[in-house]
């Protein structure tokens, strides 16, 4: 058994076909048909059901055997484009998408890997959850930084997820506000506020599972423009809820007008900010760099 055979057999897993197979591989009918036919010697089984016309259909245990030669030959490309990056620039374009509120947090570490790697183009883009995640699915990035739950991860098995910060729900309240001097609030003392929320499905279920047993939340407006939430803060209109993070290192304004005060929910489990990308492709080496540079400075 050698590599080779292991690409002749997930194309024509892939195409269906022999002759679909033997022409994208630029090899003769009969080079991909003897190959299949040694493996299937070697390993003792029949891979595929052949049909008239060289169709080909997995057997039950060739559908196992190719999807592990197909995990065998991503590893392999793995460990190609590990050793050239040794010996090669690290160059291409990057493109992330994350939820606003952790922006701030990624600036620093995209002017590092970018300082290491002046031949990456890296573009980033500010989006909701859901579009961060269709974005994801249909390939239109290559990897998105969101908020994680349970429910998310349960309702999008097609994707990968992975930690890479913890945190907590906090209320961002105004410095003029008497909250602002408050040490912790309870959700008792959160329901008598007007909210102002960001557009995000953690949030919501956070109001609904946590707040509303206390009373009807006032909502002022839900708003994915994080621009506006923060302007009826700071106005004094409305408190809004947020991950802590989320109020860490940002600008003059927003750094000194706004103060993140802890929810007295002694029951509360920790919120996670990662990274998702689509499960079973593969990753470039690019993304791979990237998340490990994010890992260790996020």
């Amino acid at each position: 058994m050698n590599l080779e055979q292991m690409e002749y057999i997930v194309q024509v897993a892939k195409t269906g076909s022999l002759t679909n197979a033997a022409q994208q591989s630029h090899v003769t009918l009969s080079a991909i048909s003897q190959a299949i036919s040694s493996m299937e010697a070697e390993l003792g089984i029949t891979l595929f059901t052949r049909a008239r016309g060289s169709g080909a259909i997995p057997t039950a245990e060739g559908q196992v055997i190719i999807q592990k030669a197909n995990e065998v030959l991503v590893k392999v490309h793995e460990l190609q484009e590990e050793a050239q990056s040794f010996s090669n620039e690290l160059s291409g374009k990057l493109k992330i998408a994350t939820i606003p509120g952790p922006m701030h947090l990624l600036v620093d570490i995209i002017a590092s890997f970018k300082k290491e790697h002046p031949s990456v183009k890296i573009e980033v883009y500010e989006k909701g959850p859901k579009e961060i995640l269709h974005d994801i699915e249909h390939n239109h990035m290559d990897a998105g930084l969101i908020v994680l739950s349970e429910n998310l991860v349960e309702m999008n098995k097609e994707l990968s997820f992975e930690r890479l910060w913890e945190g907590k729900i906090v209320v961002g309240v105004s410095k003029n506000s008497p909250l602002s001097l408050e040490k912790s609030i309870t959700p008792e003392k959160l329901v008598t506020q007007t909210l102002v929320l960001y557009d995000d499905e953690q949030i919501r279920d956070f109001v609904s599972e946590f707040i509303s047993s206390f009373g009807k939340p006032d909502i002022l407006f839900i708003s994915n423009n994080t621009q506006a939430i923060n302007n009826a803060v700071l106005a004094g209109l409305a408190v809004t809820l947020g991950l802590d993070y989320s109020f860490q290192g940002r600008d003059h304004q927003l750094g000194r007008d706004i103060v993140a005060v802890p929810l007295e929910i002694p029951q509360l489990k920790p919120v996670y900010y990662g990274w998702v990308n689509a499960k079973g492709k593969h990753a470039s080496h690019l993304s791979k760099r990237f998340m490990n540079k994010l890992k260790y400075e996020l």
